[in-house]
């Protein structure tokens, strides 16, 4: 399997069959993985990314059932275009998956102020910013057309796990992991029948690893992530998009606030 691919998935049993979703950083990784599968489902979804051109290539592969746009996430007027695309679209939004980010490595000593602010925006502002603007769209969705909405935020077992260097990742997806809390209850206290949950990988096999030891050749370096694993390998985005499915279907409607681990037994240790 190629870095950010699936594994040979071909069709579902449409869990999300009449819904609409909008999937961030979709061009690969996990969002490819999330959205193909979304499609597999029976969801119409809107992909996004910041690089158009491989977003639409990966839309269109998709079928009709997949549109591509480009998207850069902490750009509150492009969030606006986005969401506004999926109504145009689609008719509406019943998911959102906030899943676009980027690494980085350094402890507090050597991280300057700039990368803390980028990894921060990236990571964490987009997040709020999907939330805060797509809430309404999704309350206005679900009372239209019936049944409910669910938010997914895409955090990392770094937000629960700390590493000395990774000081911004782990600050800024820790704080993903509150913020997912926060909206769930806000959901909940507002009436919205809007879940809003998060999930939180170890390391999978997608580009985002690319840089992480750039030395290494990338079978080498799997296998070096993998030991630091109980179950010994590395992830598959797959394993992230199982759970995405059943976190926005209708069979986690009494899930909201939640946390799941895919993390191959890491928070056990």
């Amino acid at each position: 399997m190629q870095p950010g691919g699936t594994s040979g998935y071909r069709g579902g049993d449409g869990r999300l069959a009449g819904k609409t979703a909008l999937v961030t950083g979709a061009a690969s990784g996990l969002g490819r993985a999330m959205a193909t599968r979304f499609v597999g489902e029976g969801a119409r979804v809107l992909l996004t990314d910041i690089n158009g051109p491989a977003v639409e290539k990966v839309a269109a592969a998709l079928g009709p059932a997949a549109a591509g746009i480009q998207h850069d996430v902490i750009n509150p007027a492009q969030w606006e275009a986005a969401l506004a695309e999926a109504e145009r679209r689609f008719g509406g939004l019943h998911i959102l998956v906030n899943n676009a980010g980027i690494g980085a490595h350094g402890t507090v000593e050597e991280t300057s102020l700039e990368d803390w602010r980028r990894v921060h925006a990236v990571d964490l502002d987009s997040v709020f910013l999907g939330c805060k603007l797509a809430l309404p769209v999704i309350n206005r969705t679900a009372s239209a057309m019936g049944g409910r909405g669910s938010i997914l935020n895409i955090s990392s077992i770094a937000g629960v796990i700390a590493s000395a260097n990774l000081a911004a990742y782990n600050s800024a997806k820790a704080a993903v992991r509150h913020l997912t809390k926060s909206v769930a209850l806000h959901c909940t206290k507002a009436r919205y029948p809007i879940t809003c949950n998060s999930v939180h990988p170890t390391f999978i096999d997608t580009p985002i690893l690319d840089g992480m030891a750039p030395d290494l050749e990338r079978q080498a370096l799997l296998e070096k992530l993998g030991r630091q694993i109980p179950m010994g390998r590395v992830g598959e985005p797959d394993d992230v998009a199982h759970a995405a499915v059943y976190l926005c279907s209708d069979e986690a409607r009494y899930v909201t606030g939640a946390e799941l681990y895919i993390d191959g037994g890491v928070s056990a240790m």
